[in-house]
């Protein structure tokens, strides 16, 4: 067998500038604004073994790394492959943290085992399907001439269902009247007719459980997918959202905003969420996604993974009780990703026009993860490297 022993670790960060976007009210949701530009920071992380086998993963965020940097000296001269191990040790390690820094290391780990193995993540983890059918996943709503109206929204909707996509999920205003909320969910629903998924999540802006609810019975009036993380307590209140399933039928889906599997159980307990929300870099990487698909599993539920990128592709891949795959964010009038970070040199896209004609992605095939870096293109744009050895 090969020396799969860690021997170095390599973290790389890299920005870049994108177009046509600005910010609401309170500097933190992205959206639509003509000429503008958000400058962005990235990272492409690596774990290289004595036998030369390198995991990579392009993804994550600062307070990730930052935790990479806290387990950097106990991951050195671990083997690989010893993925499980890994996990539950970094979990106790991390206990503390918010665990960040579990998913761009778990995702590297599985990155070498396709490549020890070489096939594709999804195969090790037992496929299910190669076709994985999209929603679009919208900016939030601005106030500058894009998604600016109930109106914008379902022309937009309309948009994307003419592409092929089967579902549609609005992110609405920052800090605006609930009326609006209330007239996009409907307006929507009008514009799109009734073959169309249609989901919201207000990425917990709505001021009060009141203003939660009259969206929700609007979601009721035009039969929505599911409605997610409402309300300003940011998605963690079982009580709160069991409460709220009492006054509407449209299935509650949280769980973006809480961390680990046993405050998820937890959660399902109570009956405060209809769905399980996963991510692999904030649950844990592909180790913590598939383990909450297993407790949805037994609760009889579905899990629905949150952003895209080459890991969730896999991780949707290989479980049976989940439905779409978010790719986003999107607007009509934002470019895509693909034409200013160039992080991939392959084909790999997740812009708006990233679907088949039914609305589906495909899962990538290489080994591993089967990203492909464009490690040229990364040098021009490189602000800073950790190495850890």
């Amino acid at each position: 067998m090969k020396d799969l022993r860690i021997r170095r670790l390599t973290v790389h960060e890299y920005k870049w500038t994108q177009r046509e976007l600005g910010f609401d009210y309170n500097g933190f949701n992205h959206v639509y604004l003509k000429g503008g530009a958000v400058p962005r920071t990235d990272y492409v992380f690596t774990i290289e073994t004595e036998a030369g086998i390198t995991g990579e993963y392009a993804g994550g965020v600062g307070v990730s790394y930052a935790q990479v940097a806290m387990a950097a000296q106990y991951l050195i001269g671990k083997n690989a492959l010893e993925r499980e191990k890994i996990w539950n040790d970094l979990k106790r390690a991390l206990r503390k943290h918010d665990k960040f820094g579990m998913g761009p290391i778990d995702m590297a780990l599985w990155d070498i085992a396709g490549k020890v193995y070489g096939v594709p993540v999804y195969e090790l983890l037992g496929g299910y399907r190669k076709k994985l059918p999209a929603y679009a996943s919208t900016y939030h709503g601005d106030e500058n001439g894009g998604l600016d109206s109930p109106e914008a929204f379902g022309d937009f909707a309309l948009q994307c269902r003419e592409m092929g996509y089967p579902a549609f999920k609005i992110h609405g205003w920052g800090n605006g009247p609930v009326e609006r909320e209330v007239a996009t969910v409907l307006a929507t629903r009008r514009a799109v007719g009734a073959g169309m998924d249609l989901m919201i999540d207000p990425g917990c802006e709505y001021q009060n459980w009141s203003d939660a609810l009259k969206v929700g019975k609007a979601c009721d009036e035009a039969n929505y997918f599911w409605y997610e993380d409402p309300y300003k307590d940011g998605g963690l209140s079982a009580y709160a959202h069991k409460k709220l399933k009492q006054f509407i039928k449209t299935p509650i889906l949280l769980g973006e905003h809480v961390r680990g599997i046993e405050l998820r159980v937890d959660q399902l307990i109570a009956e405060g969420t209809d769905y399980v929300r996963a991510d692999t870099d904030y649950d844990g990487g592909i180790t913590g996604v598939m383990k909450l698909a297993h407790v949805a599993e037994g609760f009889g539920i579905d899990v629905e993974i949150h952003a895209p990128g080459h890991a969730p592709r896999h991780c949707m891949a290989a479980i049976r009780n989940t439905n779409y795959y978010e790719l986003g964010l999107v607007h009509p009038k934002v470019p895509g990703w693909k034409s200013q970070n160039r992080i991939h040199a392959d084909g790999y896209s997740d812009d708006l026009d990233a679907v088949d004609a039914d609305g589906c992605v495909d899962v990538p095939e290489g080994p591993g993860l089967g990203a492909v870096i464009n490690w040229d293109w990364l040098k021009t744009v490189e602000t800073g490297k950790a190495v850890y050895e």
